[in-house]
């Protein structure tokens, strides 16, 4: 597997990333993190292994500035700004789709807690380029009017024990329709901490993944 720290130029200085490409990958998924979190969150990092093992290169990338993230540690106003961080996620989109080991590969999101909601804003900015996403205890009602723009298949998995979170991707499903599906992880909480918890994360997402980034989507 080819494995690669790279700087994504979609903002002064660049955004590390981590670059993880199986031998004879079938798709490509880029990981937007929660609040507070980077690319080296080790759920996603976990889940991205997982998701190697079934032919699927990964892309985790801090999606803040090392400048941005020192005053976002003290303020915490940048993790919640949705609408930038989309704007970044769409931008890196736009690279991966033009990079010359990632861009012949069908494109999927997977977003954890507010990058959830940046993953979905970004998806219906890019219904070309992105072909599947995966929200993991997400927080998609944030996503607004950007829900109904959302062509790419969604998979919203939530902790059974995640009771108000649970609500609000009801209602995120909803305004979803029928590209969405919602299942429910039983016997887990927010953070998929508990026993197996994450595995059925990963194991869900890599079958959407596989699944859906091989079906062609309407632009």
């Amino acid at each position: 597997m080819e494995t690669r720290e790279v700087t994504v130029p979609v903002v002064d200085g660049g955004l590390p990333a981590d670059v993880m490409v199986p031998q004879g990958a079938v798709g490509v998924v880029l990981f937007a993190h929660g609040s507070g979190s980077s690319r080296h969150s080790p759920r996603n990092v976990a889940v991205a292994h997982q998701l190697n093992d079934r032919a699927l290169a990964t892309v985790l990338v801090d999606l803040l500035t090392p400048e941005e993230d020192a005053r976002d540690a003290v303020t915490a106003e940048l993790r919640f700004d949705i609408g930038m961080l989309a704007e970044r996620l769409a931008a890196i989109v736009d690279w991966m789709a033009a990079e010359p080991t990632l861009g012949e590969l069908p494109i999927g999101l997977f977003g954890a807690s507010t990058g959830a909601a940046a993953a979905l804003v970004a998806a219906a900015a890019r219904p070309g380029k992105v072909g599947a996403v995966v929200s993991r205890g997400g927080r998609p009602d944030l996503a607004g009017s950007s829900l109904s723009a959302v062509r790419a298949p969604t998979l919203l998995l939530v902790g059974g024990l995640d009771q108000e979170v649970i609500v609000l991707n009801e209602q995120a499903r909803d305004d979803l329709g029928d590209v969405a599906e919602l299942r429910i992880v039983p016997g887990a909480t927010h953070l998929f901490e508990e026993p197996g918890a994450l595995e059925q994360v990963a194991d869900q997402a890599g079958t959407w993944f596989t699944t859906k980034l091989r079906t062609p989507h309407p632009a």
